[in-house]
């Protein structure tokens, strides 16, 4: 019984630093990024921020060519059919009326797969950017010996002294000299009808 008390005496004597050990963790060594700055003020995201503002206006001017026809044809419409007194519209009102409202569906159609597809070339590029970030913290935070990167916008204060965001963006700007504005189209579904008998 006593070398059983003894042994686990010393059992736990070599259990007990291992685990303290185990639950220390380092002091912080921080580091803060601008992650605004990196974004707007590298070479490659003014170039895609300056197109995918073309692409805006763009898309803004073609839904004013869509929008200006269709109004000037809904204001006669509604002139004609005022001018009826609440009568029965005729045939011809009726089929002006029907393809009014085949003409609007398909503008508003066109103007939401627009609107769409900037929205989606502005996520792609958002991706882009911290898909290449990622890495380029980590080389960072190694080159700066800090254990904890931290976005200046979720701090209340900092020392300059903490901030990484030029080497961030210097990396930024050495690993991604250009970026791709037109998000790729969505992947065809590649599932099949079973074929009839």
């Amino acid at each position: 019984m006593k070398t059983l008390l003894v042994t686990a005496a010393l059992a736990a004597s070599f259990l007990a630093p291992a685990a303290a050990q185990a639950q220390a963790i380092p002091g912080a060594i921080v580091a803060v990024v601008d992650l605004e700055r990196v974004s707007t003020d590298c070479n490659a995201c003014k170039t895609a921020a300056a197109t995918l503002r073309s692409q805006a206006t763009a898309q803004e001017n073609r839904e004013k060519a869509l929008i200006t026809p269709l109004q000037a044809e809904e204001k006669a419409i509604r002139d004609a059919a005022a001018a009826l007194n609440g009568k029965e519209p005729d045939a011809g009102l009726q089929a002006r009326a029907k393809a009014f409202q085949t003409k609007y569906e398909s503008a508003q159609a066109e103007s939401a797969k627009g609107r769409a597809q900037l929205q989606a070339n502005a996520t792609y590029v958002q991706k882009q950017i911290r898909d290449k970030l990622n890495p380029i913290y980590q080389s960072v935070m190694v080159k700066r010996g800090a254990n904890l990167l931290v976005e200046v916008g979720t701090t209340l204060a900092t020392a300059q002294s903490l901030d990484v965001t030029a080497d961030v963006l210097a990396g930024l700007n050495a690993s991604l000299p250009s970026l791709s504005v037109n998000a790729p189209a969505p992947a065809a579904s590649t599932t099949t009808k079973p074929q009839g008998r």
